[in-house]
């Protein structure tokens, strides 16, 4: 079998630049080891998958080097994928400034992807297993159940390691060094934290609950909601710092972040000195969490008025409710993470054309590279920028 562009990978990048390369007059191959197409599509954004964001910048991605998404993001914008859902009539919400998800099911943007595929003359064979990738000359050979294939150029958009029960691998590293790739340490993103002991016990009693904070960890902060769980702590607002904390150390919630509770706590006692703490708080917190919190810290008296609290006591509870410290245990890792931080090293990479520098019959694209985006849909539109970077330079 004969193709001028293999592609290893049925996910969001791999199949964006399938459809391109295949635009191009190209001959096109995908394979995937999974039984489905665009399986992490599917169950992205509680299934109606964040397809993009509109305010993408190269600034909404981590990577060692922050200038290699620059030229792919620009060449390849929001507003380009917005024209081809809508030419495919997917209905689609915009449900947080900048953030589009699927109106109904992320099947659609499957079903786009998949079509796309098809007029643009790309076959694509799943349950495929790959055994060997080669180097031929100018050409590339693979080892796969289907037997030996030839191509001119081998594509790999395998992804990371997120959410393996979605059938996520390491090959696209294991590949990479194979052919003298540096490949950096690779660790979950995007993932809820768990937490240990008496913390884990307090998160669990309030697990539900949802609640607007800012979260910072070193220096970096999002205003986000956060949420408690079972294991600990969860919501948008621990998914994005999870991508930058380390373990070990601690993060930063401000319960209350658009009030100084300094402040507020002395101007209450100051006007009506005979409301209780407990008052005040469940004025400003769910009551869930406001009775929570003074069972955490049981040193005050319910019945004791504001006008008995002294300046030090009001501080400490001011630091509680503006600068909770909290060290997370750990996070739960790859079996809920959205995303894989770290990934192939991109200085080996060309930014306009994905092709390996030097062996131009290889290239990456998508997630198994070190580029990864916060949370809001800036991952797909580094899957879609990518794959068309590549497909149409193939």
């Amino acid at each position: 079998m004969n193709y001028d562009i293999v592609i290893i990978g049925a996910g969001a990048a791999g199949l964006m630049c399938a459809a391109q390369a295949g635009y191009t007059g190209k001959r096109v191959l995908v394979l995937d080891h999974a039984n489905k197409a665009g399986k992490k599509i599917l169950m992205s954004g509680g299934g109606r998958c964040n397809f993009t964001n509109l305010g993408t910048t190269p600034q909404h991605f981590y990577s060692s080097n922050p200038y290699f998404c620059i030229s792919a993001l620009k060449r390849y914008r929001p507003e380009h994928f917005v024209e081809l859902v809508e030419r495919h009539g997917v209905e689609y919400v915009e449900k947080t400034p900048g953030q589009l998800f699927c109106a109904t099911s992320a099947k659609e943007i499957v079903r786009t992807l998949l079509t796309e595929c098809e007029w643009a003359g790309a076959e694509i064979r799943l349950s495929t297993q790959i055994t060997r990738v080669e180097q031929q000359g100018d050409a590339m050979r693979l080892t796969t159940s289907l037997g030996k294939i030839d191509a001119g150029v081998v594509v790999v958009a395998s992804g990371g390691l997120s959410i393996p029960t979605m059938g996520a691998t390491g090959f696209g590293y294991d590949l990479a060094r194979q052919f003298g790739l540096e490949v950096f340490d690779t660790r979950p993103g995007l993932v809820p934290f768990t937490l240990s002991d008496t913390w884990k016990a307090r998160a669990a009693e309030l697990s539900g609950l949802s609640v607007p904070v800012v979260v910072s960890a070193g220096t970096r902060r999002f205003v986000d909601p956060m949420l408690f769980t079972h294991r600990g702590l969860s919501g948008p607002a621990i998914l994005q710092i999870s991508s930058v904390w380390q373990p070990g150390e601690s993060i930063t919630v401000d319960l209350l972040p658009d009030e100084n509770v300094a402040e507020s706590l002395r101007e209450a006692r100051q006007v009506t000195p005979k409301r209780q703490l407990s008052t005040w708080l469940g004025e400003r917190l769910p009551k869930r969490l406001a009775q929570a919190l003074l069972e955490w810290y049981p040193d005050h008296d319910p019945a004791r008025p504001l006008a008995q609290y002294a300046n030090d006591a009001l501080d400490e509870w001011a630091d509680r409710l503006n600068a909770w410290q909290l060290k997370p245990a750990g996070t739960e890792g790859w079996r809920t993470a959205e995303v894989t931080m770290g990934g192939v090293n991109t200085d080996a990479i060309s930014s306009k054309t994905f092709e390996v520098k030097g062996l131009p019959q290889l290239r990456f694209i998508g997630e198994v590279l070190d580029v990864t985006g916060e949370l809001g849909g800036y991952n797909f539109q580094w899957a879609w920028a990518s794959g068309v970077a590549c497909g149409q330079s193939c």
